[in-house]
């Protein structure tokens, strides 16, 4: 699996502190954003889960081959399954879920788990999300912009409620595409922003090359 904008967006801009011990990153994929919060956190516990057997493979992989091995760890798991199975709370959650609507398109099977929206709908992410995540815990997501609004809704039934959201543009004039939210138990005021990632092609902005210089060799 490549990687995609999204997962180093999540990676980088999720809400991290010292109080994070444990950390559940669901749907690993290739174990990107588990091993960017490794980077910036001190947490002693990142569990992954990933359903995709080859995916899996590669996250455990990629886990062992890191400097952070110790700490990081995958299950080869769906979310149903892992929630009947671990009686752990994290004190930090993270998904970038699938999300795109089923159609003939893709044909490699791998690739339509991790894309299609009824792999992991967002019903059952956030009921999930809401079993797992400790009293104090943070819930970090990105998602398509114009499912922000529903997303919210739901989280909203499981008493999930967002305190930071950063929506994203491709440039100054696009619209915006993706909604990076965090989540706690907690309601209070929303602190909302908008990031724009390239001036033009491949001319980064301040902004973003401030919030990913930890993770890229060139910018």
């Amino acid at each position: 699996m490549k990687v995609g904008t999204d997962g180093v967006l999540l990676g980088s801009w999720t809400p991290v502190s010292d109080a994070v011990y444990s950390v559940l990153d669901i749907g690993a994929g290739t174990g990107l954003v588990s091993l960017m919060l490794a980077q910036r956190s001190s947490a002693e516990q990142i569990d992954a889960i990933e359903i995709d057997e080859e995916a899996y493979e590669q996250t455990v992989d990629n886990f062992e081959n890191s400097p952070w091995n110790d700490r990081l760890f995958c299950y080869h798991a769906g979310l149903d399954e892992f929630v009947d199975e671990i009686e752990d709370e994290y004190d930090l959650i993270v998904c970038n879920p699938p999300y795109f609507k089923p159609n003939d398109l893709i044909e490699d099977e791998s690739r339509k788990t991790a894309r299609y929206y009824d792999s992991l709908p967002f019903d059952e992410l956030i009921e999930a999300v809401a079993c797992l995540l400790s009293e104090n815990g943070i819930f970090s997501v990105i998602i398509p912009y114009q499912e922000e609004e529903n997303f919210i809704a739901i989280a909203r039934e499981f008493e999930l409620f967002p305190f930071k959201i950063t929506r994203v543009k491709g440039n100054g004039t696009s619209p915006i595409k993706r909604s990076l939210m965090a989540f706690s138990r907690e309601e209070k005021p929303i602190e909302e922003e908008v990031l724009v990632l390239e001036i033009e092609r491949h001319h980064y902005t301040p902004e973003f090359i401030q919030l990913v210089k930890d993770f890229y060799l060139n910018l």
